[in-house]
């Protein structure tokens, strides 16, 4: 079964635009950097995000938001746990993420 991976990042105050976007660039290039361990070729099935625009004003800091869909839990749980790309993006947000979130499902799972 398929699962979504949300994830929503707040940036740290200050941070100039260039890193913002630089970051979210290098964040949805995971698609074709995440490579499957096995046939060596991109496992990501989906990936989508942007800048919150939203009027509801219920963004509690959250500024940006992504969504990754992948194949099956095993591929989420190596991106999760052992892609080298995956876990590189994650070393590199420490100076520039104030807070992140992360949730994930499979559709129609309740």
């Amino acid at each position: 079964m398929s699962i979504t991976h949300i994830v929503l990042f707040q940036f740290k105050a200050g941070i100039e635009p260039e890193v913002i976007k630089d970051t979210c660039d290098r964040m949805l290039a995971l698609k074709g950097n995440c490579l499957h361990p096995t046939s060596q070729k991109p496992y990501i099935t989906t990936s989508s995000g942007g800048a919150d625009n939203s009027p509801e004003g219920i963004q509690n800091g959250i500024t940006h938001a992504f969504v990754v869909e992948f194949a099956s839990a095993g591929d989420r749980d190596y991106y999760t746990h052992k892609d080298p790309a995956h876990l590189a993006f994650i070393q590199s947000l420490g100076g520039v993420i104030e807070k992140a979130q992360v949730i994930d499902y499979t559709p129609g799972v309740y």
